[in-house]
Formats: C-alpha cells, structure tokens, sequence
C-alpha cells in the first residue's frame, strides 16, 4: 500500500470520526451551544481543554521553535504550561461559580457596564481572529503534503470539516470531538518520538532518552548536539543567548496570556460544579504535560538527526551529494516549504551558520559560499519527523491525522468563542434581550458560520503577519481581559470607569509597541522603528511586551478608581458570594 493511501485512511477515518460524535452530540440549547450543558466529567473536560490548548503551534510549531535555538525557547514550555496553574488557582472555579456562558458576559456583568462588554468583545475577537488564522493555514500546509492537494483545496477541506461538527453540535460536539482529537494528537505525537529516542539513546522514553547517552557517540546526547553545532558554526543547544529580561517577560506575557484566552477559560463554563472547574484544570495540566515534556526531546533529536543526515561522516567529512538526499528532503521540497540552492557548485549540500563572521573563514577554506538549505520552515519538523527517521508509512499516516487533529481542535474552540462573543454578548445582552432561545441559537451558529468564513477567507489571504499573529493573540489577552478578570474577582471596589480604562491603555499600548517594530498592522515598511534589540525601549522584544501590558493596565485601573466611586455595594456582594467558599458546590446563576 503507497503512502497517499495510507495518509488518506488515516486523515478520512479520524474525520469521520470527529463527524459522528458531531451528530450524536447534536446541541439542542443555547446551554448545550455554549456550555455542554454544564454536564462535563472533569476529566473529559481537562482532554478537552488540553486539544483545545494544543494547537497547530504546540503541535506543528513548537518542537521547531526549540529545535532551532534550543533552551532560550523553553520559554514557550514554561510559558504555557504556567499558565494553567494561573487558571487552575486564580480564575477557573471563580469564573465558574459566577455562572455565566462567556468572558465577556463575566466582565459586562461584574463591571455593571455595556462598555465593557464592548472593549471585551472586540479584544476577544480581534485575538481571537488572528489565533485563527494560523491554525487554519497550519491545516492546509498538512493537507498540501499529506494529501497531495494544494494549500487552497487543504484549507476549503479542513473549513468543511469545522463547519460540520462545530456549527452542528456548538461547544457539546465539540467537547467530545476534541476529547477524540487528543487522543489521536498525543499517540501520533508520541509514537515518533519513542523510535527516534530508541534509534538514538536505546531509550523508549522520549523524556529520558533526551539526557541519555548517544548510542553511536558514546556521549550525552546534549553534548553530541552541542559539538555537532558547534562544529557548523551555530549557537551552542543548551546556552542561554537572549537576556534575562526578555527571558521573563515573555515567560511572563506566555503565563497571563494564556490564562486570559478565552477559547481556554470558556472550557471552564462546562462542568458541573465549581470544585469540577480546578479539577479540570489539573487534569488539562497531566494531558499537556504528556506532550510537552516530549516537545523538548523531539526538537533536540531531530535537530541532530538533519546535522547528521547531512554530514553522515562527521561535520569534518564531506556533505551527502544532492542526488543522494534522502526521500524525505525530496517530499518536503515539492511544497516549497524546503529549498536547496547550490551555491558552490559542487554538487553537495552545506548546511552551517553562515551569519557566522567567526566561523567565515573555516568556511572559505572549505570552498564554502554559503549554507545552502536556504529554506527550512520550521514548521515542517515535527510532520516530517517518521520520514527523518525512516519510520513505517502507518507513522506517517498517523502524524497528518494528529496535525490536523491539533489545528482543527482549536479552530472549533475559537470560533464557538467568537460565535459566542457576536450571538451571546453582542445579540443577546447588548441589541436584542427579548430574543427566544430557539433564536439565539438560531444566531449562535449563523454567527459561528460567518465566522468560519471569515477565518477560511483569512487563512486564503493572509495579512503577511503569519509569524506575528500568536504573541499579538497572546499580547492582547494579557494586557486587556487578564487583567480585568482578575480585578473583577479580586478587587470588590474596582468599579466599571477603571476596569474600561484599564483595558484600553493595556490593550492599546501592547498593539502600539509591537505595531511600532513591525508595522502597522503588520504591513511591510510601515514600522516606525526596526524591530533590532539596540531600538526596543530598555532591551524589552515587541514579543515580551504583553506582560508590560499588562502592568499598565493594572495602574489605569487603580488610579481611575482613586479618582472615581467604588463599584456600588450589590456588586461588592456578588464579588464576595463568588470568592467566600459558602456554598461552593453549586455555581451561582446572578
């Protein structure tokens, strides 16, 4: 059996899959649209939450983004997986005992306020949106190799598939829908990575294989990594070669940008009872950590396993002929996402650090002219992991269905938080009350079609800001609605005036930084300053700056209060009833 036949069984059989549990957990509510009815099993609920979190940039990205730079980008690991001890202590059973569907039903409610119901929507869909249109394109790069179709076409296929569970069954089909695709991220993700730990280490456990000896070497497997660099003219795997400052800031803007997304925390509105929400939480925390102690061990491995693809004799030896390329290096260029380009003319491939005035000399002596893998999307690494490693074509197979698992489970949550936004928060709270509920959810998933639209058309024409778009998603959550939950659980006084002004200073001074370094909403040439460390105001990275954002939020809140009333008593009572434990058991429907 050929490979397409055996991707196309896998990708087909998991979207029927993902289409029948769609059907059976058809939503007949406006309870079951948004909240599942408020009927999840916690730990249903923390797989859920955990395909949810784990996008295309966890699943697809993330291992490339450490493979290439190594422990300055453990930050994204610790980033995100902070951030579920931030919803699991600080907002998750708060937000749940308040009983509301939304965010910004939350915020709208506790600041007594339709103005703040409006900054909250509009921060939720503009980061909500950009987040989108990266998972969306990340399904159509999968499709375009795994099923030999074009961008385009893998892009219109995975918005059908969308359509039909996330319009059909609203957040009830797609709790259960994602709760499938986590099982088929994680075993697809995992699988991979145990082989390529026992073809390296003779360790079966990715976790460990990566501080285990190289088999062939006899060294650490670090190490080896390390002199292999080295040796090619790049940083050293295991250095720190950023700053510190930017190091916690952006572990920082990670951490409070994820606890303020709200595809995430609505997950929070499904379960049954409060306690269920921080046991949800934990639960999500286990799924991840499957995954994300893995990522660590897949980049490393396979950054080494390209470095000696290329020179199979040692770095010292000649490069592999171009003819004589593996079949995967073959695969991958026909998507372009691969590229070689023989600069020398000698028929080989160099692959080193040519930026690396240090090692320019070395390279002149060597009849180098410059590294010649002039294009490797990083993005490609984890989908090409089972070819690298010369897996069984089943491995490939599975690794397209849990790509494309990891895009589409989180497409569907942010588009439901954005169905919601327009249909719950705008429709129904804010220009139209009297709607039945037969006509709510009748809006709830013409609002989520449009959406799906939008999102396809975005992920067709993107903006030319594919790289940017998550830390702005991550940036604008941070500086805008974490703050403004928090306060609104923890601060009784804070009233409306400083919860409004402390979002748009942190919203808008986290959109003018990043705007400043890379343009105006990211349109080539327009950036005020370029984006290099000797511009950005005291060494803080465009990417770090959520976490400032943040701050500045904070501080407008408070002196707008000092300046203002606090909020009125019936608000500061139903801030206590949310924090005191009395009654805990049942969330409260105000």
């Amino acid at each position: 059996m050929d490979q397409f036949t055996i991707n196309l069984i896998f990708v087909i059989g998991s979207f029927l899959v993902y289409i029948g549990i769609a059907i059976w957990a058809r939503a007949g509510s406006t309870s079951e649209f948004y909240a599942a009815g408020r009927g999840v099993h916690p730990i249903v609920n923390g797989a859920a939450t955990a395909a949810d979190w784990m996008s295309a940039a966890s699943f697809i990205s993330m291992a490339g983004l450490i493979a290439f730079v190594g422990y300055g980008n453990s930050t994204y690991l610790m980033g995100w997986t902070g951030g579920y001890v931030l919803l699991a202590l600080l907002l998750a059973p708060y937000l749940r005992k308040f009983g509301r569907y939304t965010v910004p039903d939350f915020i709208g409610d506790r600041f007594y306020s339709r103005s703040a119901r409006m900054v909250a929507v509009a921060a939720l869909l503009i980061m909500s949106l950009t987040y989108v249109i990266g998972q969306m394109t990340g399904a159509g790069v999968a499709f375009s190799r795994f099923l030999e179709v074009d961008t385009t076409t893998g892009l219109l296929i995975a918005s059908a598939v969308v359509f039909v569970y996330a319009v059909l069954g609203g957040m009830k089909g797609i709790t259960y829908t994602q709760l499938a695709q986590y099982v088929v991220l994680i075993i697809a993700y995992t699988i991979p990575a145990v082989f390529i730990s026992m073809q390296l280490t003779g360790n079966a456990i990715p976790q460990l294989g990566l501080f285990s000896t190289h088999t062939e070497s006899g060294l650490p497997l670090l190490a080896k990594l390390d002199q292999v660099l080295l040796e090619l003219g790049f940083n050293d795997y295991t250095g720190q070669h950023d700053s510190t400052l930017n190091m916690v800031l952006f572990t920082l803007s990670l951490m409070i940008g994820t606890a303020g997304l709200p595809h995430v925390i609505i997950r929070f509105f499904t379960v049954p009872k409060v306690s269920d929400a921080r046991k949800s939480a934990g639960w999500a925390l286990v799924f991840i950590a499957l995954l994300y102690t893995v990522a660590p061990a897949v980049g490393a491995m396979a950054r080494l396993n390209i470095a000696t693809t290329i020179y199979p004799q040692g770095t010292s030896a000649e490069s592999i002929s171009y003819e004589a390329r593996p079949d995967w290096m073959r695969n991958w260029e026909q998507t372009g996402l691969l590229k070689f380009e023989d600069l020398n003319g000698d028929g080989r491939i160099q692959y080193y650090n040519a930026a690396n005035e240090a090692f320019a000399a070395t390279a002149e002596e060597r009849g180098w002219a410059g590294n010649e893998m002039v294009t490797f999307n990083q993005d490609i690494l984890v989908l090409a992991n089972p070819e690298i490693a010369q897996l069984p074509g089943w491995v490939v197979g599975l690794i397209a269905a849990g790509g494309l698992a990891a895009a589409l489970s989180t497409a569907a949550g942010l588009l439901l938080a954005i169905s919601s936004a327009i249909s719950h928060d705008l429709i129904k709270s804010t220009f139209k009350p009297d709607i039945s509920e037969r006509g709510e959810l009748l809006a709830a998933r013409i609002s989520m079609a449009v959406a799906i639209v939008v999102a396809t058309w975005l992920g067709l024409n993107p903006p030319g800001f594919a790289a940017q778009t998550v830390a702005l998603a991550f940036g604008l959550a941070a500086s805008s609605l974490f703050p403004a939950i928090m306060m609104g659980i923890f601060s009784k006084k804070m009233n409306s005036s400083g919860a409004i002004v402390g979002m748009l200073v942190g919203l808008g001074a986290t959109v003018l930084y990043i705007f400043t370094y890379l343009g105006w909403f990211f349109i080539p040439g327009t950036n005020m300053l370029a984006n290099t460390p000797d511009n950005w105001l005291f060494g803080i990275s465009p990417l770090s700056f959520g976490a400032v954002g943040a701050l500045l939020n904070f501080i407008a809140a408070y002196i707008t209060l000092k300046l203002t009333k606090p909020a009125p008593e019936r608000i500061q009572e139903l801030v206590e009833s949310i924090r005191v434990p009395r009654g805990a058991g049942t969330a409260v429907d105000h």
